[in-house]
């Protein structure tokens, strides 16, 4: 993860500041899922999503961020304004625990330390590791569903908008796409070659999932010095 971070903060070479303060709080939101079932909108939260984060803030620009997050997600082809995928009427439903670590940057200063209301748009990203059913249907029967314990990897992208709305605690508004390492969290591509286990859909997309909401933070640590060392 380290190599990681690194690399990320290659893109900000701007960033000199010394400080450190720390975050901790919730994120509350919903979950939609963009794949070969179901609609394709990518913002349109369907499922609760709830999980906990914590941010290393390094400077008024840039902070780490770790994060565990869960859901559930859900496809319907009834739901799809396509016509063949209504013609199909696959479905599914799957759970996803996330695990993800990367840097957050804000595009203004957030001096934490100064108690001014403070507001700035912000962007997260870093890899994702995630917990899911890998799925798989029979052609002798292609409405039921099968499933095996899996796991993936994952990149984030985060928007979002933030402000310390009290000396102490922060509320931010962001949505988020996934892009998994996996084409299967709908069973459209189970990694198998039996002839008995069915592949649909564009087989050469990868899937995606969306995690949208609020985060409420409480911040505490020592105060930063910005001074030239």
């Amino acid at each position: 993860m380290k190599k990681i971070f690194n690399l990320l903060l290659c893109f900000f070479p701007f960033i000199t500041l010394n400080a450190q303060i720390n975050e901790l709080g919730v994120f509350l939101g919903g979950s939609n899922f963009v794949g070969d079932v179901g609609r394709t909108t990518y913002i349109a939260p369907e499922k609760i999503t709830f999980g906990i984060l914590y941010k290393w803030n390094r400077s008024p620009r840039h902070s780490y961020r770790f994060s565990y997050i869960q859901s559930s997600i859900s496809g319907n082809d009834f739901k799809s304004e396509e016509t063949g995928r209504n013609q199909r009427g696959y479905r599914f439903d799957n759970d996803v625990k996330e695990f993800s670590a990367g840097l957050e940057f804000n595009f203004l200063d957030f001096n934490l330390h100064d108690y001014h209301t403070k507001v700035t748009p912000y962007m997260y990203s870093g890899l994702s590791f995630f917990l899911y059913d890998g799925l798989y249907r029979y052609a002798a029967s292609p409405n039921q569903l099968y499933s095996v314990n899996s796991s993936s990897l994952a990149i984030p992208i985060i928007l979002g908008v933030k402000s310390n709305v009290t000396p102490n605690f922060v509320l931010g508004l962001e949505a988020g796409v996934r892009y998994t390492f996996t084409d299967n969290l709908d069973g459209s591509n189970p990694n198998t070659g039996s002839a008995n286990i069915i592949k649909f859909g564009n087989l050469n997309n990868n899937d995606w999932y969306v995690f949208s909401g609020i985060t409420l933070t409480y911040t505490f640590g020592q105060k930063p010095c910005y001074c030239a060392e």
